[in-house]
């Protein structure tokens, strides 16, 4: 397994993917968060808190997850080195594996400079240090949970097609429809208690209950879970192509 982890973060930082999609997610969090004016806005917000990059960032990681990940076994399939893979003495789980942490370090990279905000926050406040650093611990805590999710939807995605492009747009639907498609079909519902059981099936009111500073069970079994079953199915789907 550590062979193709070491394997797949050396293919993201030997060629431009690897900075684009950190570049590209550090830039539009900046533009979003710092210069275009909106909801996102930290100065037209009026606060100095990081909820917005929060909420923006689930957002953001639902297109840039997929780009990570279209080619993890999309690319194998079209120059035929999937078959070499899957003869050779490494089991189709650690290969899975190898994968998905090479994805979500990647991942974990573009986070880390983001760290910063944290500081520009603290400064920007009337009372320099006066943030609630338990929430923002919280809401790294949970998007680290919901990136393993998108990574492991986004391999599943890529092993439907042997094309890139179909398989990060699949990424991206799946994506999306786990996040906030629940969110979206609970609405139907005039019913409280069926509203929030049906929110609760989505990735959406796990992750806000996590950013919220709360670490619940519930929802790191379901960050686990889904992470798992998507893991899970891409073993079975690795497992029915031909050698």
């Amino acid at each position: 397994m550590f062979a193709i982890f070491k394997r797949e973060v050396r293919s993201f930082f030997t060629s431009p993917i690897g900075y684009l999609i950190v570049g590209a997610f550090l830039l539009l969090n900046g533009l979003f968060l710092w210069v275009f004016r909106g909801e996102y806005n930290i100065f037209d917000y009026g606060f100095a808190d990081l909820g917005n990059f929060f909420l923006l960032a689930p957002w953001i990681f639902i297109f840039l997850v997929p780009a990570i990940t279209m080619k993890s076994f999309s690319e194998e399939r079209k120059m035929g080195t999937l078959e070499l893979l899957l003869i050779k003495p490494i089991s189709v789980w650690k290969l899975v594996l190898g994968k998905f942490w090479g994805a979500v370090l990647l991942c974990i990279i573009a986070i880390i400079p983001t760290i910063v905000y944290v500081f520009a926050i603290s400064s920007l406040g009337m009372i320099e240090g006066n943030y609630d650093l338990g929430m923002v611990l919280g809401s790294y805590f949970g998007l680290l949970f919901l990136i393993s999710t998108y990574t492991s939807i986004g391999i599943f995605a890529s092993t439907l097609s042997d094309n890139q492009i179909i398989a990060f747009l699949g990424g991206i639907l799946l994506c999306f429809l786990v996040f906030n498609g629940f969110d979206a079909v609970s609405s139907l519902f005039s019913d409280g208690e069926s509203q929030q059981w049906v929110q609760n099936l989505g990735a959406k009111s796990h992750f806000e209950s996590i950013a919220r500073g709360v670490i619940d069970t519930r929802d790191l079994v379901y960050f686990i879970s889904m992470t798992l079953l998507f893991l899970y199915l891409t073993f079975q789907r690795l497992k029915q192509l031909p050698r």
